[in-house]
């Protein structure tokens, strides 16, 4: 007698699935913004990201039709500000260091959350191989090259950030669901623009610059942070944060396909004790929170 497959109900497969899309979006259009920076320098990237991203939203979900009440203002507020120091944080050490080691070390911010909002003991142990993955990833195991020190202090700030983003956009989720990226992103737009014309000038508005910056805005920002709302409102803050073991993963090998940084061994064995950290998370959790939507 032969076994039925399980399938999973579509509510508890979308957000996993809205999760990974974002991840791999996010992380192609981190590859391609780097091609930026020669042009119009990290601030000036990120401010395009973040403008072109919020208008891209702004356009398809039309955040103007469902007004925010006095009591989710102060959360929407503050996820917009954190996502605007998550950016610039993180691009600005992506000036100096690998796209796969700033990945891994703003991990420490999913990471942080994963592990304080955990309660039984598989989770610990799925989240002590994810450490594992990400110190076999980190500068500190053998690395190729001295690390600039400033990077390495810009990602792990970006880390804490990435922390309190997830915090607030579920707070903020629960009342606007997908349209809080729309209004976080315009609201981090406006808020990293002046550090982008302080650092570019006129050279935002160049038309070729204009060209890249309208990828880098889709798969950078537009795409993955519409995503990432999806999944937030949907699955636990634990599920989110250990699902996003994956993210180190995933720099690594666009570092790798897109700007030919090369693996170690030891890297390779990295990346594969987080993926391994990853699905054993999903597979052993319990079913994510209904959307309170």
């Amino acid at each position: 007698m032969t076994s039925t497959p399980v399938i999973k109900p579509v509510s508890e497969t979308l957000p996993i699935a809205a999760l990974l899309g974002a991840m791999v979006s996010i992380q192609i259009g981190a590859a391609f913004a780097k091609g930026l920076f020669p042009l119009v320098g990290a601030q000036g990237t990120t401010a395009l990201r973040l403008v072109v991203g919020a208008l891209m939203l702004a356009a398809v979900l039309r955040p103007w039709r469902v007004r925010p009440s006095k009591a989710v203002w102060p959360w929407l507020i503050a996820y917009g500000v954190t996502l605007a120091a998550l950016n610039l944080l993180f691009y600005a050490a992506l000036e100096t260091i690998p796209l796969g080691i700033a990945v891994a070390l703003e991990f420490t911010g999913p990471l942080l959350v994963a592990t304080l909002s955990s309660r039984r003991g598989s989770d610990f142990a799925w989240v002590a191989l994810a450490v594992a993955g990400i110190v076999l990833l980190s500068p500190l195991v053998h690395s190729r090259q001295a690390l600039d020190p400033t990077g390495v202090m810009l990602a792990l700030a970006a880390g804490g950030f990435w922390a309190l983003y997830i915090v607030f956009a579920q707070k903020a989720g629960a009342e606007l669901g997908g349209q809080t990226t729309a209004y976080g992103l315009a609201i981090a737009a406006v808020l990293a623009l002046p550090f982008g014309v302080a650092e570019a000038g006129p050279a935002l508005v160049a038309p070729s610059i204009l060209a890249g910056a309208l990828l880098v805005g889709l798969f950078s920002s537009a795409l993955p942070f519409w995503l990432e709302m999806v999944a937030l409102t949907r699955m636990p803050a634990r599920l989110y944060g250990t699902l996003t073991c994956l993210e180190p993963a995933l720099g690594a090998l666009a570092g790798f396909l897109f700007l030919h940084e090369i693996l170690t061994g030891l890297q390779c064995l990295g990346v594969a004790a987080v993926i391994a950290a990853a699905f054993g998370a999903t597979m052993t959790n319990k079913p994510p929170v209904p959307s309170p939507e």
